[in-house]
């Protein structure tokens, strides 16, 4: 087996492809695309957003300190990539993409109704880190559509038809393949 050596470079891959609703807790709101985000505790529950320092969203982030990771479906995926690519500062990106503003329920910011799950999150820390900052949040609530759970009340990952990231490329989830801890369950 031969390897070549590259330049440092994130290359862990795929990410989840995520809106993130931010706003200045009153009038104000934004959906800004995040790839990089992820589960950094569980007990309490808690997130990490990275945002870049020149965002809109980053001003409102720090403003707010609140945040709702919206996951997005594989119909969600136009407006997704169209919220990472026009800035806040510019337009409305609810009324550009036609989401609907909803409800959180203990953050001032609104979720995506059309998102199948919605993440509510209060910033507990900004981690200064260079060309991004890292908003380290504990999760308040957690909203799933009723659409995506099956009839014992488990949310289907399978009929949601989550989004992942890589290398600028969108991907929905593939088959499932194994489930934790099937490598020493008894036959």
């Amino acid at each position: 087996m031969s390897k070549e050596l590259w330049k440092p470079g994130n290359m862990l891959y795929p990410v989840p492809a995520v809106m993130v609703t931010v706003g200045d807790g009153k009038d104000i709101s934004n959906i800004v695309t995040i790839a990089w985000t992820g589960t950094i505790n569980s007990d309490p529950a808690m997130v990490s957003i990275s945002v870049r320092k020149s965002r809109y969203s980053h001003e409102l982030l720090c403003k707010n300190g609140e945040f709702v990771i919206n996951l997005i479906s594989k119909e969600l995926t136009y407006a997704m990539d169209y919220c990472g690519v026009k800035s806040g500062r510019d337009i409305d990106k609810f009324a550009e993409t036609k989401l609907t503003k909803g409800e959180a329920k203990t953050v001032s910011v609104p979720i995506i109704v059309e998102s199948p799950v919605n993440i509510e999150c209060k910033v507990t820390q900004v981690l200064e880190l260079g060309s991004h900052d890292m908003f380290l949040a504990e999760v308040t609530a957690v909203q799933v559509d009723d659409k995506y759970l099956d009839e014992k009340g488990k949310f289907d990952l399978d009929k949601a038809n989550l989004v992942a990231y890589s290398h600028g490329q969108y991907y929905t989830l593939g088959e499932n393949i194994g489930s934790f801890g099937y490598s020493v369950r008894k036959q």
